[in-house]
């Protein structure tokens, strides 16, 4: 296929930045978007110029590293990770447009790499247990209603890309921060922080300056893992119960 990339270039946090068009030819409907991009890097050195900086690491969209806003989109045209989409979701001549995510708790670094480190300090914050929770045979001795245990594996399958606030017009964080907080307050393992944890998430949530949920649903529904707004409901209830709590002691 012949395409036209339209990328996203910025060498720093306080370049101003700006689309460049790059022309490529010989890409297979089979390359992964990843694997297009790594061959217009090649041309670039060949060429003695700057390749693109992008995230990647496991390719197997597990690790949440690939983050590009593609044609308007995070991660694409497919609900899914971007290193998981394929180039058979575009046609020979398409333009393609390239960008990082755009939110202020995600500084740009270079090109379309973002700097997430927001959403570590928010599970230092809070999304941690301190109980021994023992190895993996002690799992099964403690028994956990099906519905539940699904529900918080559902919670759970949150890899932190980041392409709920890429989605949201206001920049919410509050897809991720939900799921993080409901993965925990449905176990028994997560009890002992319950009644803090909400509040110091959403405390550092609000520090790092993402923007507040107006229940649109676009996070959940650009999501690659499916991440319910039941979520939000939840932490809310968690929320309001933790501060209810600390006002009656």
């Amino acid at each position: 296929m012949k395409l036209t990339l339209k990328v996203w270039r910025q060498k720093n946090n306080t370049d101003k930045g700006g689309f460049v068009s790059y022309p490529i030819d010989g890409i297979s409907k089979d390359m992964s978007f990843l694997e297009m991009l790594d061959v217009l890097n090649e041309e670039l050195s060949d060429k003695g110029e700057d390749p693109v900086h992008f995230d990647h690491d496991c390719r197997e969209g597990i690790c949440g590293m690939c983050s590009l806003f593609i044609n308007g989109k995070p991660h694409g045209p497919q609900q899914t990770t971007t290193c998981q989409l394929h180039m058979r979701s575009f046609n020979d001549g398409d333009t393609i447009t390239i960008e990082p995510w755009r939110a202020k708790a995600f500084p740009v670094v270079k090109d379309l790499v973002v700097d997430r480190s927001s959403f570590d300090r928010i599970i230092q914050a809070g999304g941690y247990v301190s109980v021994n929770t023992g190895g993996v045979p002690d799992a099964n001795e403690i028994p956990i209603p099906k519905r539940i245990a699904d529900e918080a594996f559902d919670a759970a399958t949150c890899i932190g890309c980041g392409a709920c606030v890429a989605a949201c017009k206001n920049a919410s964080a509050m897809l991720f921060v939900s799921a993080k907080i409901s993965q925990l307050a449905m176990l028994p393992q997560g009890q002992v922080e319950r009644k803090e944890r909400a509040e110091k998430m959403i405390a550092q949530m609000d520090s790092e300056g993402f923007g507040a949920c107006t229940n649109t649903g676009a996070c959940s529904a650009e999501c690659p893992k499916g991440i319910s707004l039941t979520n939000i409901a939840r932490m809310n209830r968690e929320y309001f119960s933790a501060v209810v709590s600390s006002e009656n002691v």
